[in-house]
């Protein structure tokens, strides 16, 4: 599992790949809230079009940074999920979070 994280103008992107487990959505975790904490980006995206597998535990990866984003009114999104991820993110009750990229444009760092 790998996340790179990208900044355009307010938005922080973190950009995901690979299997989202409990042992992944731990260390993304902790390098997504570090970021968060150095920055308060008004929009949080997710790219989630590089997830292989996802299980509940990405599911509490989203629930605890839309928390923290709202804390200053920020927003969060879940770009192109995989259909794998998008299955779990539907069944969660997150789908409203999902958005669809133009082009597939991603966010530079």
């Amino acid at each position: 599992m790998a996340v790179e994280i990208r900044y355009e103008n307010n938005t922080m992107t973190a950009v995901i790949s690979g299997e989202l487990d409990h042992h992944a959505a731990a260390e993304i975790r902790m390098t997504i809230d570090g970021e968060l904490g150095r920055c308060s980006p008004e929009t949080l995206t997710f790219d989630m079009s590089g997830v292989t597998f996802m299980d509940s535990s990405g599911v509490g990866l989203v629930l605890g940074r839309l928390r923290t984003v709202q804390q200053w009114n920020g927003k969060v999104r879940i770009s192109d999920p995989s259909p794998r991820a998008e299955k779990i993110l539907k069944l969660s009750g997150l789908n409203a979070l999902i958005v669809r990229s133009s082009a597939g444009k991603k966010a530079k760092k």
